[in-house]
């Protein structure tokens, strides 16, 4: 487990934050669309006459790596089993399994990180857990919506275990050295009217649509050193705080009965609970490195390990000591499987081998090695399912209900019991040959991406991803303009460089294997474009637009339709919420904010900041309350509000108001050049937009040469006047927004001719003084433009 920033995860950042960002992740693929796969190579080509159904898939994978997977069989009559998967991608997914095909029949997205581990819990509950420090439960059958956020870590969740005969224990242990033991029947109990006065940012909360839950059923095992009680909420029950890990918790194993709980981690030892008391009942040593794997028996007698030493040991918690130590792995354990009885174990790793162990003759068989380490396994019928850091999903032959008779095929070897002995045997080119070569089964991902550059216009990412496809993406859309295929990415990075300057109003990162774009304010309402070249029809070419306020306008269009239809079209263009509060009584007073004085005050989406429907973005944010959370903008019902978005947000969307934006402007000198016989009367240092054009410049030098009174356009300091005395109005060099505006002729056609030079260097008409100067000034001093009239044109 990596400690990386997470895309919306606060609580770790250690940039400081004063305002809640607003996060979307990218998608460029359709859930909904049927993509059949053939898994198995004489699938694809399927021999003559062969007319057999072979497995496929249908819905769209995960585009990161599986963290997480479990095996669910409900007694139902349709006779269906499900596999659920649980993503790097921050996503979990429901696969309806039959003998023909794997279908994705929901999506779980409430989750803002990678999800770490997941469980089944009773007749229909999944605990998921994840890097954003919850914990999160749902229905199996529903159709993705979350139904609980469990908050109660103060870091990453790594790993859950559940009671299979007590459906209401789940136990959770993470990097902060935490385990506790949750009862889910209570956790889950709706809320009395009584709890809503609970304290907003209580630690010691179980939050389910912003509101906190009573807390009676935790028990808590944590690295405090001593007996202590967190502060008692006044509505239920504080829980027990007793002496344990004192480092990072990555396995957690529980008995059927959820009497006995195991844990290991980065302390190399194996502790065992009463998870009823949270008492601990004895250490286990042995290991010499992080412990990542734990298996018990159905009585709790045997325990199972896995450590990065690359050993597996089998403990007898009655005797309280190991009895068998297994050396198969060449590196890091990280996966274990048992058969029922708990007679063979199948284990995985980093060395991508998957192994078949007999804990009685210490027999072993390679069973497949794959192209990438394997994180977690769970067995289904005759076959296993591995996951792993890829985005794909495969089941192998495992011979579950009989392992005995893979052994029959011979190519075993003894298990030793030291660590070394494997690794001495692979030097010695002892490599045992894999039973299978093809997995039976496979759920194919889609490739992450790994690499991404922001290019210098500020619209377009270009991204490269697992499988070396080069795409361009346009975020102000949400999706790919281009795909270049497996290209060099270096090569077309320089291809697409333009010499262009635009505030960097985003950031963005990969780590769920999308693009997830980031916009914190003030900065991210720092950059503007003209709608001529954004290519906006309807709007006059000089009208500045702000690029986040649109795309926020983009991103939210179909809350805002949820929420006229709701609450009516007054309350949204009066910018009410549904609380009856105003969002300008959080300490905005007109004297801080700005009001967009060039965009009407509606809900109109420019074709540039439309968002596909189709494949929709997903939005990780934050509000006053209730936590962070994530949810595609389709799945937005009109009914949130700044509880759940930031204030900021709602602002720009509804009121039409954006913070007040720095370095909007540049101030910059106009002088004749050396020698020229054209002189124009100026008053100093003059200041425009960034994004004014050179052309602008072009025609205000020549407007200021036709005028009888060139120096009264100007104010005394120094920027441009909105319009020009003795009813010369028509010939303004500026608009009231502060852009030059002219009414003579385009400046294709102006005459006399004119040049503007920095530097010595002529300027193209289109460049802004932006570009100018960040490519051609490059100073700190204010720029410095010259103008000379271009002779015989």
């Amino acid at each position: 487990m990596h400690r990386v920033g997470s895309a919306g995860n606060t609580n770790n950042s250690t940039r400081p934050r004063k305002e809640k960002r607003l996060t979307y992740v990218l998608n460029d693929a359709d859930d909904t669309k049927v993509n059949p796969f053939g898994l198995l190579e004489h699938v694809l080509s399927p021999p003559q006459g062969d007319t057999r159904a072979h497995p496929c898939y249908y819905g769209h994978g995960h585009c990161a790596g599986i963290n997480c997977l479990d095996v669910w069989m409900p007694t139902a009559p349709d006779g269906h089993d499900y596999l659920f998967t649980g993503s790097r991608d921050g996503t979990l997914k429901r696969w309806e399994l039959t003998e023909e095909a794997a279908t994705c029949s929901a999506t779980f997205e409430s989750h803002i990180d990678w999800v770490n581990d997941a469980v089944l819990a009773g007749d229909n509950t999944l605990v998921s857990c994840s890097s954003d420090t919850t914990l999160k439960t749902w229905n199996c059958l529903s159709d993705g919506i979350c139904t609980r956020t469990l908050r109660q870590h103060s870091d990453y969740v790594t790993c859950l275990a559940a009671a299979e005969k007590n459906s209401n224990v789940v136990a959770s242990g993470g990097l902060g050295g935490e385990v506790f033991v949750w009862d889910l029947e209570a956790a889950l109990t709706p809320v009395s009217k009584a709890s809503d006065a609970v304290e907003e940012d209580c630690s010691n909360g179980i939050n389910g649509s912003g509101n906190s839950l009573p807390i009676t059923s935790l028990r808590t095992i944590s690295s405090s050193n001593s007996i202590s009680l967190h502060p008692t909420p006044p509505h239920g029950y504080a829980p027990v705080a007793a002496k344990g890990h004192k480092e990072s918790v990555y396995a957690l194993a529980m008995n059927d009965s959820g009497t006995l709980l195991v844990s290991g981690g980065t302390e190399k030892v194996v502790r065992v609970w009463d998870p009823r008391t949270g008492s601990k009942t004895m250490k286990l040593r042995g290991h010499t490195d992080n412990i990542r794997a734990l298996l018990l028996d159905s009585t709790g007698r045997f325990c199972l390990s896995g450590s990065s030493d690359s050993m597996i040991r089998l403990w007898d918690l009655g005797q309280q000591r190991c009895v068998h130590s297994y050396a198969v792995h060449t590196d890091s354990v990280w996966a274990l499987a048992s058969t029922p009885t708990f007679s063979h174990v199948y284990s995985g790793g980093r060395d991508l081998s998957l192994y078949l162990t007999d804990l009685v003759t210490r027999e072993s068989l390679l069973l497949c090695t794959k192209e990438h380490p394997i994180l977690q396994l769970a067995l289904h019928d005759d076959g296993i399912w591995v996951a792993t850091t890829d985005s794909s999903v495969h089941r192998w032959p495992a011979e579950g209900r009989n392992p005995q008779k893979v052994f029959q095929r011979g190519g075993s070897f003894l298990a030793g019991n030291l660590s070394f002995s494997r690794a001495r045997a692979s030097l010695e080119g002892s490599i045992p040959v894999p039973v299978h070569k093809e997995p039976s089964y496979t759920i194919p991902g889609t490739p992450g991406i790994v690499q991404h550059e922001i290019l210098n216009n500020r619209r377009h990412v270009l991204t490269k991803d697992t499988a070396g496809s080069v795409k361009l993406w346009e975020i102000t859309r949400g999706v790919v303009v281009e795909d270049y295929g497996q290209v060099s990415f270096e090569e077309k990075k320089e291809e697409l460089f333009e010499m262009v300057s635009i505030p960097a109003w985003f950031t963005v990162d990969t780590r769920l294997g999308n693009l997830s774009v980031h916009l914190d304010t003030p900065q991210c309402f720092s950059a503007e474009m003209y709608s001529a070249d954004l290519g906006i029809i309807g709007k006059p070419e000089d009208d500045k637009v702000n690029l986040a306020r649109e795309t926020l306008k983009g991103l939210l269009a179909h809350w805002l339709t949820k929420r006229k239809q709701r609450f009516g079209s007054q309350s949204v263009a009066n910018g009410e919420v549904s609380s009856g509060k105003d969002i300008s009584a959080r300490s905005i007073s007109h004297s801080r904010m700005e009001v967009d004085g060039n965009a009407e005050n509606d809900s109109m989406v420019y074709p540039p900041f439309e968002f596909s429907t189709v494949s929709p973005p997903s939005i990780i944010t934050e509000g006053s309350q209730g936590g962070p959370w994530r949810k595609k903008i389709t799945d937005l019902d009109g009914t949130e509000d700044e509880k759940d978005f930031p204030w900021w947000c709602l602002d720009c969307v509804l009121n039409n108001r954006l913070p007040p934006r720095e370095n909007a402007k540049c101030s910059f000198y106009l002088q004749a050049c050396e020698g020229s016989t054209v002189q124009i009367l100026t008053q100093g240092k003059l200041s425009a937009p960034r994004i004014l054009r050179i052309h602008k410049v072009i025609n205000y030098v020549v407007e200021k040469m036709v005028l009888d009174k060139p120096t009264e356009n100007v104010n005394s300091d120094g920027t441009f006047a909105p319009g020009l005395p003795g009813g010369q109005s028509q010939h303004s060099a500026v608009g009231g927004d502060g852009s030059f505006r002219s009414g003579l002729k385009p400046w294709q056609k102006l005459k006399p001719s004119i040049e503007i030079l920095c530097n010595n260097q002529v300027l193209a008409p289109d460049m802004s003084l932006a570009t100018v100067r960040a490519y051609i000034w490059k100073k700190p001093e204010d720029l410095v433009l010259n103008y000379r009239v271009v002779q015989g044109r």
